[in-house]
């Protein structure tokens, strides 16, 4: 009897010990498989990456053209949650043109083009180039201590479209761009050496489009250049090149390690690869997805052969990747805002150069004041539109807003705000406020960005009587599952019940206009006097599946 007890308490004691084994198992399976990476990583308007890691924190920088604060900087531990911890700039203030001036023109879908960042010897840089003709086109060289900021500028010097910055072992500096084309920069960053201009390699023959997004990194004692290559021949598409070599100065011998579409959308190349703490290495390259922008992909970096092979065994973008680690909060980098803080939250950006004295966050705490400072004659002229990214593959933004303020012929509301524009406006015309839904395109001058015209369909208007305390909620919802890119509208008396306005909006990406995916855009503006205002009491916002 003694002997089977034991026996038997020994065989609960084992299948117990091997259930809780297996409970582990499970639940460690779970957790990875619930800790992963859904591409697009970044399924928002992230284009022309760079990425750099210092320690264990990933810093990524991205293109926002005319947006300001200009070049963010974002952060991640894991790959998976990012946040916006800086910008590079505050403003630029070259020309009128950065300021939204009637005459002299507009920076639409030009600014800021694909920084280059470096960390080197304790230090973070960044080098970008604005899209612009003469001066206004000059490269621009930052550093900072932290890549939160402050950053301060070392230099101003000759153009260079989509350059890399390069620090190499022996501090010699360089800079590589255009297709194939490098200059050795003085130790001090302050210009060129001249007499170092060379081209380091010669692009092939059916490569009739431009090569660049040039990123130059060291692994191993080799140089490795990452271009996108723009092919226009049978069976070969958009993908990203690397050209390696022994010295810095060549020869340069050529490989295709990404050739991929993915989602449903075309081929998509330009971006960089990043190392791990571990070793391990991963392709961060975007994509165009119509409407919502160009938005990020993270993949698998195999070194085969000496090469850095982008994507799964088969070459191809993956849907899932394994995040880095387990554990990390959750970050993002569009978010709701309640207004509270006395600083604009780093998720925010203006269009164009904001007027400083026309809004604030003091004035009633808990509110963001949007002021009028100039009569314009529509939306693409007014200054102080803030605006956020959205994000697929589904998402909805919502404002309220005190209308109490305005005077007559301003003109304030939510957009879903591109070159090509759904405009949710409310209108006040003498003592009465109107509620228009419009379809708005602008035609812009082809070298200046000049606002020719902008032409405006009406969609539906709605009379406010009902308004009680003359308060407003405006809510947009946004669908980018792949191959549908539509807006719908809504407002609210009250904020439970709503009411939908006008139909479907198909949003899209005209890269000779903003070239960038639509925006939440938030607004006010007078048409006949400056003095109005409205508060903007809170930005709801939620990303859906």
């Amino acid at each position: 009897m003694r002997t089977r007890t034991l026996l038997s308490i020994a065989l609960m004691l084992c299948a117990s010990t091997n259930m809780q084994a297996q409970n582990h198992a499970e639940s460690k399976h779970e957790n990875i498989v619930t800790n992963m990476i859904d591409n697009p990583m970044l399924w928002a308007d992230v284009p022309d990456p760079d990425i750099i890691r210092v320690g264990d924190t990933f810093y990524l920088v991205s293109t926002t053209m005319h947006l300001m604060p200009g070049a963010p900087i974002m952060k991640s531990k894991d790959l998976k949650n990012w946040e916006t911890v800086g910008y590079i700039f505050d403003k630029l203030t070259d020309s009128p043109k950065y300021d939204l001036s009637p005459t002299e023109g507009t920076v639409y879908g030009r600014g800021q083009w694909a920084t280059s960042l470096k960390y080197h010897k304790g230090k973070f840089y960044a080098l970008l180039a604005p899209n612009e003709h003469g001066a206004m086109g000059d490269t621009y060289i930052f550093t900072a201590d932290k890549a939160e900021g402050p950053w301060k500028q070392v230099s101003r010097m000759r153009h260079f479209h989509d350059c890399s910055l390069f620090f190499d072992d022996d501090d010699r500096v360089y800079v590589v761009y255009g297709t194939g084309e490098m200059m050795e920069l003085k130790q001090d960053l302050s210009d060129v050496i001249e007499g170092t201009h060379r081209h380091i390699f010669q692009r092939e023959a059916d490569e009739t489009g431009l090569l660049e997004g040039s990123r130059m990194i060291k692994h191993n004692g080799k140089y490795y250049l990452l271009m996108i290559s723009h092919v226009y021949a049978p069976g070969r598409h958009r993908r990203e090149v690397c050209y390696r070599a022994d010295n810095i100065q060549g020869p340069y011998e050529k490989a295709t390690i990404l050739q991929s579409e993915f989602g449903g959308f075309s081929y998509e190349a330009q971006g960089t690869i990043v190392d791990t703490q571990d070793g391990d290495w991963y392709g961060i390259i975007f994509q165009d997805r119509g409407g919502v922008g160009r938005v990020l992909t993270v993949m698998p970096c195999r070194w085969i052969d000496g090469w850095p092979m982008l994507g799964d065994e088969e070459g191809r973008v993956p849907d899932r990747v394994r995040a880095l680690k387990n554990g990390e909060p959750e970050a993002a980098i569009v978010k709701a805002d309640d207004f509270s803080n006395d600083k604009l939250g780093l998720h925010w950006q203006w269009n164009h150069n904001p007027v400083d004295k026309a809004w604030s966050l003091t004035e009633r705490p808990g509110y963001l004041r949007l002021k009028t400072s100039r009569v314009v004659p529509n939306l693409y002229l007014a200054p102080n539109t803030l605006t956020q990214r959205m994000e697929g593959p589904k998402c909805t933004g919502a404002v309220v807003l005190d209308l109490s303020k305005m005077k007559d012929g301003d003109v304030a509301g939510l957009a879903a705000f591109n070159d090509h524009s759904a405009v949710m406006a409310v209108k006040k015309v003498g003592k009465k406020l109107t509620l228009e839904l419009s379809d708005q395109q602008v035609r812009l001058s082809q070298r200046e960005k000049k606002v020719e015209n902008v032409e405006v369909k009406v969609i539906e208007t709605v009379a406010l009587q009902q308004l009680k305390q003359q308060k407003l909620w405006l809510r947009i919802d946004a669908n980018f599952i792949p191959r549908t890119d539509i807006a719908t509208f809504s407002y609210s008396l009250d904020g439970k019940e709503w009411t939908k306005i006008g139909g479907d909006f198909r949003m899209g990406f005209d890269w000779q206009r903003f070239f960038m995916g639509t925006k939440f855009g938030i607004f006010n503006y007078a048409t006949k006097k400056v003095g109005g205002y409205v508060d903007v009491d809170e930005f709801t916002y939620n990303k859906h599946q």
